[in-house]
């Protein structure tokens, strides 16, 4: 299924005024450990506290646009659920959340502070997916998935829009990847609106579907990973893996000890407060520096949604 370049206009043009224009940071000290400029773009100051908001807020007001919509429901850890129940409030209207029972607090906390209606499941994709049928059989509801839905990835893309836009002669983004909607919106914005710059992944050791997935040219189950990158421990998407296996460069993996140290480098150098799947970008630049070495690199963070007694914990 092709996107063309006035879609991913047309997606930022109708989202601009209801989000965040995140900033984009730098650290002397991190260009110098990495032998990189890195600029780091901080989705974890967008509104709901990631990246998911750009696309819950592009998907409802598309539907919103093509007919009345009551309640729309999906299945999430924490930040999709949070960010289609912020949007969904917005324009009057109720979120059913199916949530996995291993999903952190302060994300549980935030899908209700923004009124969402949660049931619980356990920590799998099957049992995600069958519990959101269940809820459906009982309530009225229009799904819209975390990931893997057309205008999720339109509204996505506008984050790396905003980085190509500001930022000039980039060599490469990096982001992390879980179910692909981040990556597959990044892939597109720079295939469509900067074609010289290349795009990377990195993803949990403890999670690795995806760099499984680019390896054998088919989606590989993820299972129920033990990662404390709680975001990505989601499978790719029929939608978004395609958009991956072209357009992306190289998925790198990295270790827990590995991601908790990035998170310790980003609060300790930008003052920044990340969830752990926001650190795995900046963690593989710095296992694997001779992919970035001498280039101009952005780093998607793409959330700050972490429990403060694990932040704690990790670092």
């Amino acid at each position: 299924m092709e996107y063309t370049k006035e879609e991913l206009l047309s997606a930022r043009k109708l989202i601009e005024d209801k989000i965040n224009h995140t900033p984009i940071l730098q650290s002397e000290t991190l260009n110098a450990l990495t032998e990189s400029k890195i600029y780091f773009k901080c989705e974890n100051l967008q509104k709901a506290g990631a990246f998911k908001y750009r696309g819950a807020t592009h998907a409802v007001r598309k539907m919103k646009m093509k007919s009345e919509l009551r309640s729309v429901a999906t299945h999430s850890s924490g930040n999709h659920g949070r960010a289609l129940a912020m949007a969904a409030r917005k324009n009057g209207m109720s979120c059913l959340i199916v949530v996995p029972d291993n999903a952190p607090t302060i994300k549980i906390d935030g899908m209700k502070k923004e009124g969402a209606e949660l049931f619980f499941c356990e920590p799998t994709i099957e049992a995600r997916l069958e519990k959101l049928k269940e809820v459906l059989n009982q309530r009225e509801a229009t799904v819209i998935p975390p990931y893997d839905h057309r205008d999720i990835i339109l509204g996505q893309s506008t984050c790396a829009q905003e980085i190509i836009e500001e930022i000039d002669d980039l060599d490469a983004i990096i982001c992390p990847v879980g179910g692909g909607g981040l990556l597959s919106g990044t892939a597109l914005a720079a295939d469509l609106l900067a074609s010289k710059v290349l795009v990377y992944a990195a993803e949990p050791e403890q999670a690795d579907d995806a760099f499984r997935s680019m390896k054998t040219g088919k989606i590989e189950p993820v299972g129920n990973p033990q990662t404390i990158a709680d975001g990505l421990r989601t499978s790719l998407g029929e939608l978004t893996f395609p958009i991956i296996r072209d357009k992306v460069e190289e998925i790198v993996t990295v270790s827990e000890s590995e991601i908790k140290s990035a998170m310790r480098l980003v609060l300790q150098e930008l003052k920044l407060v990340i969830e752990a799947s926001a650190a795995v970008s900046l963690a593989a630049i710095i296992k694997r520096p001779e992919l970035f070495k001498d280039k101009k690199i952005a780093v998607v963070l793409s959330g700050g949604n972490v429990d403060i007694d694990k932040l704690s914990e990790y670092l």
